[in-house]
């Protein structure tokens, strides 16, 4: 029989229950923006296979492709009554502030009925919330928070094994896909027959691995030791495709990008940026920085606690015409001298050629 509320990310009772959910409907309704629906949509990519059905009711779509362009023939629904063998509904929205919205609270109350676990990456807990908790309670239903957490723990700086090559995305910005350079660029050395992990540092990673620490939820003392202590649990694999957050210059997120950086010690750094974008993510009136001041931040920022270099740069050019696209590929090419590519276009090869490279490098030191 299930257990009635877990809550916490960290423990692995609750990575194994995320991971033993086959039949999951996804929650974007009135949501389905690329931007808002990131979490669904990176869900249809890379568990398309566990998902059911998308709830979403006001889109006159009805397959999961025409409306996020991932997920194929999955179908949209109106409401639960169309999945009623589903075994969980995750929250499929990733909102600025974090917030459930309030016409979803129904959803919630009605999957829990059906005895299907709810998941939330948001900074609204469902554990905080007793309706929530009674309904799981009296249906034997599960909530769980992979935001919420108990990390307690002070990083100790201690070098981590030399044969684990630790490979980090950055960005210029926020929201640029990070998590999915990372993620591909890990499937890319695991077809090679390379031993690699991927490190989810925020709620979707999480949701889409079953493991991984909500690092912009930590409190800020213990951010670097969390990460520290995460990595280290996984340092058999002889790389580490460790998950970004955030920018080291955007005004909001900059201090979980430098705990990040300091307490996963990478030693290769994988440049994110997303063409023609001009100004920072939730900020209009805030330009960007210029590419080559990041770059130069990230490696000093980086070489303060491990000798770290930029490997490669992936650009985001899903705004773009393919002409357009690839000319922008060729220009970034020119400019970094650096592998380039596009990861949902052109593929990662390129960035996993460089991680074979980088480990080479560091195994020869």
């Amino acid at each position: 029989m299930k257990t009635a509320v877990i809550s916490d990310a960290a423990p692995e009772s609750v990575g194994q229950r995320l991971r033993e959910h086959h039949r999951i409907v996804l929650l974007t309704d009135g949501y389905s923006s690329p931007f808002l629906a990131k979490t669904a949509i990176s869900m249809l990519r890379y568990r398309s296979d566990d998902v059911v059905a998308v709830l979403e009711s006001s889109t006159p779509t009805l397959t999961a492709q025409e409306t996020f362009s991932a997920g194929g023939d999955i179908p949209l629904v109106a409401d639960l009554t169309q999945v009623p063998d589903a075994d969980a509904i995750y929250i499929g929205i990733a909102p600025p502030g974090g917030s459930l919205p309030p016409a979803w609270k129904p959803i919630l109350l009605e999957a829990l009925r059906r005895n299907m676990d709810v998941v939330s990456g948001l900074h609204d807990f469902l554990i905080d919330d007793a309706d929530l908790v009674q309904a799981a309670e009296e249906n034997g239903a599960s909530l769980i928070d992979v935001r919420r957490n108990r990390f307690r723990q002070i990083a100790d700086g201690q070098p981590f094994r030399p044969g684990c090559v630790r490979i980090h995305t950055v960005g210029q910005d926020c929201s640029l896909g990070k998590m999915v350079v990372s993620l591909e660029v890990e499937q890319g050395l695991r077809q090679l027959g390379q031993s690699s992990a991927f490190v989810a540092t925020g709620q979707t990673g999480i949701m889409i691995s079953g493991r991984g620490v909500p690092i912009d939820c930590v409190v800020a003392d213990f951010v670097n030791g969390t990460i520290e202590r995460f990595v280290r649990q996984n340092e058999e694999h002889d790389f580490l495709l460790i998950e970004g957050q955030g920018s080291i210059s955007h005004p909001a997120y900059s201090a979980v990008t430098l705990g990040l950086l300091h307490g996963a010690a990478p030693d290769g750094l994988i440049y994110c940026y997303e063409a023609g974008r001009e100004n920072v993510k939730g900020l209009k009136d805030v330009p960007l920085r210029s590419h080559q001041e990041l770059l130069n931040a990230y490696e000093v920022a980086a070489n303060l606690r491990h000798p770290c270099r930029i490997i490669g740069v992936a650009v985001n050019t899903r705004t773009l015409s393919e002409d357009a696209a690839m000319a922008e590929l060729e220009w970034a090419k020119k400019e970094f001298q650096l592998p380039v590519c596009d990861v949902y276009r052109t593929g990662a090869a390129a960035l996993v050629e460089a991680s074979l490279q980088l480990r080479a490098e560091v195994l020869a030191r």
